[in-house]
């Protein structure tokens, strides 16, 4: 009945629990824009964006700190915990009756879910080993984002015409626990066991430490960059350029954010296939380079139907960086590490995204839209050419690298790396004790970890 990645019952489940877990979100985004218009009025854009802000900061700061402890609970009961917290913050919105109540709100929110995103993305490779499976996984994933773009705003409006705003909050809270006990009703795999640092500064630098010695993972943090650039510069400005400089109604913009979902949509779709044969690194760069010249060509201040097109190729090159990061992540890290370490690329794209919306908002509204085009478009050919340069041509998994001889006592098992003799009292593996490795030159799937402090030159 089913096939590829949805073959397998916990995926399978794991995925329903995403989807559901987006439509209930998307109901929320745009009953929030009508809490703060009953709250604020004139000012409910102000509200808006600085509730907007509260989101990013909860998810650069809260996904290290729920990332470096991870592994030490089990993963099932922290993904259905932080699914019911979710539930229980977006259940108070339709009871606030201060704006400093929403600020509040969608922290906790959204601290919960910069905690629920990166471990539930991490866990995924761990159901799906073959790189095939998880490869069509990650598309599933992205197809799911933008069905959510598309449709949570068509399905608010059609529910907006039967009940009140304040039920669809409580309609996203009834869909987090729909996640939870889609959750539940797998049987998750353990995380490793690792060796990370124990104290608390060390763990919350774990993550970014191995993120940031890898050459690839580098040049996906600038390619986020370019993302972080177009993906503002379209959902900030979309409708202001749509009704203010081309004199057009709602439906127009509608189509216009569609039409970006439309061309990462095709993306996704063609991608897995497209893997097959084609290096990540090149088709990424052709993402960076299609974000960077839509936005250089918005100088040309195209009508409608050429503002389409443009949307259209920056929603394609945003799904060509997007769709394979989570490969990246994948192949840069140990499973041990992968919560720490998809947890920071959480952290470190969403920090483009804290500098970039309130950049297009700002350019846009004090100096007009064209310079808001070009700004963005350097950002993003900025973010573009530094991966050309961070991201080595080939890349190659294994690599040739010599040791240092090294005494120390961590966590191991007898992998490569520990051929050592025991004494008896040491215990099963995995298990600490002092140890010595001897110098030596050997070549294997190279990552950055406790005997790889840096990459090889």
């Amino acid at each position: 009945m089913f096939s590829g990645p949805l073959s397998d019952r916990r995926y399978r489940h794991l995925f329903a629990a995403q989807v559901i877990a987006l439509l209930g979100t998307g109901l929320t985004t745009v009953a929030l824009a009508l809490l703060a218009d009953s709250l604020a009025g004139a000012q409910a854009g102000h509200v808006l964006g600085t509730a907007l802000a509260i989101k990013m900061v909860a998810y650069v700061g809260i996904a290290p700190l729920v990332g470096a402890y991870a592994t030490r609970l089990p993963r099932r009961s922290l993904l259905v915990s932080l699914d019911l917290l979710r539930a229980s913050a977006v259940a108070f919105l339709p009871f606030v009756s201060e704006v400093w109540q929403i600020y509040l709100l969608i922290f906790l929110l959204n601290a919960c879910s910069a905690g629920f995103t990166p471990l539930f993305q991490a866990t995924i490779p761990d159901i799906l080993e073959t790189d095939r499976h998880y490869t069509r996984a990650l598309s599933l994933s992205r197809l799911a984002y933008d069905l959510e773009n598309l449709l949570s705003p068509l399905a608010a409006a059609l529910l907006l015409t039967l009940v009140s705003f304040d039920l669809l909050f409580l309609l996203n809270a009834l869909a987090f626990l729909a996640s939870a006990l889609l959750v539940i009703s797998v049987v998750l795999p353990r995380a490793q066991a690792t060796d990370a640092p124990q104290g608390l500064r060390d763990r919350l630098g774990h993550g970014l430490t191995i993120y940031l010695r890898t050459p690839r993972l580098k040049g996906l943090l600038a390619l986020s960059l370019a993302v972080a650039a177009a993906g503002a510069m379209q959902i900030v400005n979309t409708v202001v350029y749509v009704r203010s400089d081309l004199g057009l109604g709602e439906t127009a913009v509608a189509l216009a954010f569609a039409a970006a979902g439309g061309g990462s949509m095709v993306v996704a779709l063609g991608l897995p296939r497209l893997l097959d044969s084609v290096a990540q690194r090149p088709l990424m760069l052709t993402g960076g380079g299609l974000m960077t010249a839509s936005l250089f060509l918005g100088l040309l201040q195209p009508a409608y139907g050429p503002l389409l097109l443009l949307w259209f190729l920056l929603g394609a090159g945003s799904s060509l960086v997007l769709t394979p990061s989570g490969r990246l992540l994948k192949q840069s890290c140990r499973e041990a590490d992968r919560a720490a370490v998809y947890s920071a690329q959480f952290s470190l794209s969403h920090a483009c995204w804290l500098v970039t919306y309130p950049l297009a908002g700002w350019l846009g509204s004090q100096y007009g839209l064209s310079l808001a085009f070009l700004v963005l478009g350097l950002l993003a050919l900025t973010g573009t050419l530094a991966s050309a340069r961070l991201w080595p041509d080939g890349d190659p998994v294994m690599l040739e690298h010599e040791h240092a001889p090294q005494h120390h006592s961590h966590l191991h098992v007898h992998d490569e790396h520990h051929q050592h003799e025991h004494e008896g009292w040491e215990g099963p593996e995995p298990h600490a004790h002092p140890h010595r490795h001897a110098p030596g030159r050997h070549r294997h799937a190279f990552v950055i970890d406790t005997h790889h402090a840096h990459w090889p030159v």
